[in-house]
């Protein structure tokens, strides 16, 4: 496996230590870190087939990024929520960045490697270097929970280059600081024509 060519790594962390003149009632770590890779496909065509560069490429990345989150945030049992993005440079096809993360190669390691089983929800983008993206992140094991509905903003000043693709894998030790709108699972039954009785 030749894996990714990889200039930087880029790991960022907050704690929200007050909200609303409160202290969360349960603390948490909220991290992103991201990798910074050459786009394989830079030199190829709509019609390329990416399979054998997801091979090589994709479970690299899935196992550094979650090793560095998995220490840096007190091991695997210590992470509840996750998420995941990617954002290719202006010559490359949003579908390179979708192949990097939305495969079995980087998704279900990620999955098996932090002990988690939903669906990792995701976002991804083509931008010039230094924007901004929004990494939305929920529970690992239960995404129907929603007091870890939350997001993760990241950014790197030189990346990426147009080609050049930014991989970033999210995770946060609990919840929103002061979580309190219910769940999906315990909600009420809402359908526009009942509406009314529940607001009455």
């Amino acid at each position: 496996m030749t894996g990714p060519s990889i200039r930087k790594i880029v790991y960022y962390s907050e704690e929200i230590l007050l909200e609303n003149d409160a202290a969360p009632a349960v603390p948490a770590v909220r991290a992103t870190v991201a990798a910074v890779i050459a786009n394989p496909w830079i030199e190829g065509t709509a019609a390329d087939d990416l399979s054998p560069e997801v091979i090589q490429v994709a479970p690299v990345l899935a196992r550094q990024l979650t090793d560095i989150l998995a220490a840096n945030l007190g091991g695997v049992d210590a992470i509840e929520a996750f998420g995941k993005a990617a954002v290719v440079g202006t010559d490359g096809e949003i579908e390179h960045g979708a192949a990097l993360i939305h495969t079995p190669f980087f998704g279900n390691l990620v999955r098996e490697y932090f002990a988690g089983e939903s669906i990792i929800c995701f976002a991804d983008d083509r931008a010039d270097a230094g924007a901004s993206l929004v990494v939305p992140l929920w529970h690992k094991n239960a995404a129907a929970t929603r007091t870890h509905y939350q997001t993760a903003t990241t950014r790197i000043g030189d990346a990426p280059r147009p080609g050049e693709i930014v991989v970033v894998l999210a995770a946060s030790t609990g919840p929103r600081p002061h979580s309190r709108i219910g769940d999906r699972l315990t909600d009420p039954i809402v359908k526009a024509e009942t509406l009314g009785e529940l607001v009455s």
